[in-house]
Order: structure tokens, then sequence, then C-alpha cells
């Protein structure tokens, strides 16, 4: 498909401005820094499909269809959601075309996200930030997503949601989750049915606020991450070697990250091994880099590459329990 320059301005909203100045209010009486909440679902809604990642196939649109639908929703696919580049799905600005077009498109109510992979980050400076925020929505994800949500929170204003991917399992516990935060605006406590691990005792509250590690560490130093002050964190990740856990969480401290948090969950990490040379455990390195922080923190939380999952607002204030692991929303996420 070829896009003229109008069209392209259109599309993008002059995406160099959108992310240079504050974003833009839908009303003129609301604060530019009120976090804005997305509309709830509801049966009968339309929900857009994007790949703002990795490549996405045929099979994978007919299965994530079905589990949609089974939610009692209707489902738009993106424009250009099976197009490729490489290991992309599509250039960067057909995918950033497509994100921006569903929130845009009065007939969609929310998106979820095909997959993870990698891409998101290359698409943030092509988001309209100013259009997100005169037309909030909830959009849902997980893994390399993490930078869109983080980017669209932080620049928008506008919650959003860390949870499945449209081809995740979508599963009894992880639907019940989706189903109690994003259709009946329930403020839930999340707690595990596998056991957790305290690394530092204690209860805090924040806003809660992360991702995926990797994806994490890697946005550092952009203009897309938010205020990290007083928030809780939380992270996860998969197929990584404990040494490269070690080397994220020493980015995020050197970075002044770590040292702005009320407290930290860590959810999965996913085979994460050891390597073949000698090494620390993951409890170490979490030891190490949380137990001077003085914050309560805990690892196993039901976050990330497993097929149970949380659906996690981010951006809502919480509290959490790092003795019992519980993460306690503190408002509705939707409204």
């Amino acid at each position: 498909m070829i896009i003229n320059r109008r069209q392209f301005i259109t599309t993008c909203g002059l995406a160099t401005l959108a992310t240079q100045l504050p974003p833009l209010i839908a009303q003129s009486q609301v604060s530019p820094h009120t976090i804005l909440k997305p509309r709830r679902l509801q049966l009968g809604d339309t929900v857009g499909l994007i790949a703002p990642a990795g490549i996405v196939k045929a099979e994978n649109i007919a299965t994530a269809t079905q589990a949609i639908t089974e939610l009692g929703l209707n489902v738009k696919l993106g424009a250009h959601i099976l197009d490729s580049y490489g290991y992309l799905a599509g250039k960067d600005i057909d995918r950033a075309a497509d994100v921006n077009n569903m929130f845009l498109d009065k007939s969609v109510k929310a998106m979820i996200t095909m997959r993870g992979g990698w891409g998101c980050n290359r698409i943030l400076p092509l988001l309209n930030y100013s259009l997100i925020r005169a037309h909030p929505k909830i959009i849902l994800g997980y893994s390399d997503v993490t930078s869109l949500l983080l980017a669209i929170y932080a620049r928008s204003r506008v919650m959003t949601f860390h949870g499945p991917n449209a081809i995740s399992i979508w599963n009894e516990f992880t639907v019940d989750y989706v189903k109690r935060i994003l259709f009946n605006g329930e403020a839930v406590t999340m707690e595990n049915f596998d056991h957790i691990q305290a690394i530092a005792p204690g209860k805090a509250r924040g806003k809660l606020i992360g991702g995926n590690l990797s994806v994490l560490s890697a946005m550092v130093g952009s203009p897309y991450l938010p205020s990290w002050y007083k928030s809780i964190l939380f992270i996860e990740d998969i197929n990584e070697d404990i040494y490269r856990v070690d080397r994220m969480f020493t980015q995020l401290k050197n970075a002044g990250i770590l040292n702005h948090i009320a407290g930290l969950i860590f959810g999965q990490c996913t085979n994460c091994s050891l390597g073949d040379e000698p090494s620390l455990s993951l409890t170490q390195v979490l030891q190490d880099h949380i137990l001077p922080l003085g914050i309560p923190a805990w690892y196993g939380s039901m976050i990330g590459h497993i097929p149970d999952k949380f659906t996690l607002p981010v951006g809502a204030e919480v509290e959490i329990d790092a003795d019992a692991g519980t993460i306690q929303m503190l408002e509705p996420a939707v409204s």
C-alpha cells in the first residue's frame, strides 16, 4: 500500500510534534496530568486486533478471533495485520498507522495486540499521543508490547493493560481477570495460587507500572517512560541467562529507576537459566539489587510468559503485600 505525504500526516499526526509537545486533552476542564480511564468493555463491543511487533500468520488470526468472540465480542482486523517486513509485521509506518487508526475508529472500543516478538519500540515516535488521549480506549497485551503500553501511559496519560495477547492461552484463570477488570470494572485483589518467594517483607502503595524487563531496560533514556516516583514496579521475562537479568537490573539501578520505586513485583522468569559459566542464582541477584532499597518485594507473581495471567492496569493505584504476594487494586481501571 502506497501512502502519500498527506496521508502520512493525517495518520501519524505530525509524529515529531506529538513526541515533543504535551498531549492535548479531550475536554478543556480535564488537567493534562489527569490519568484517563478507558471505557469498560461490554458484550457486543468490537475489538481491534493489531500487530505492532512480530509477524502474524493467518492461522493466528483464526485462533485469536475464536478466543475473542467467545468473550462475546466482535473483531475488526488492522489493515496491515498480515503484512511482513523481515521479522516485523510490516513497515513501521504501517504498524503505527494501524494503532492510530484503531484509536480513531469510533466502531472500535478496545484493542488487543496479536503477539509480542520485537518491533513496538520502533513505532513509538510515529504514534499520535494527542489523538490517543482524545480517544482513550483499552489496549491489552504483554511482552514486547510493554513499550507500547508504557509509552501510551507516559505520553497520553491513559491507563493501559498488561495481560494476554490475542494468541495467548485464554484459559479460565486468565479470562476471569480480563472479565472482572475490563468488563465489570472491579477493583480486584490478585492472589497467586502458586507459591511465591518474599524478597523483602512489607506493604507498599503506588501506581502500578512495568512489563517485560528486557524491553523496559531497552527504553531507558528515551522520552517514552513514565515517572517512577513512589511507583510499584512489576517485571517479568523469558529465556534470559541470570547474568543478563543482573545486567538489566544494574541498568535500572544506574539509571536511578530503582531508587524511586516504592515496591517491586517480579513475575515469572520463564526458561531463565544459570548458563554454562559459574553463576549467581536469580534469588541472589534480586536480593543484591532490592534489599538495599528497603522496599517490599517478592518473586513468583502470575505475570509473564505463563498460561495463567493476571491483567495488570498500568497506572492504577494499588497496594502490594510482599508476604502474601497480593496486588490489591485501590480503584477501578475502567470507567
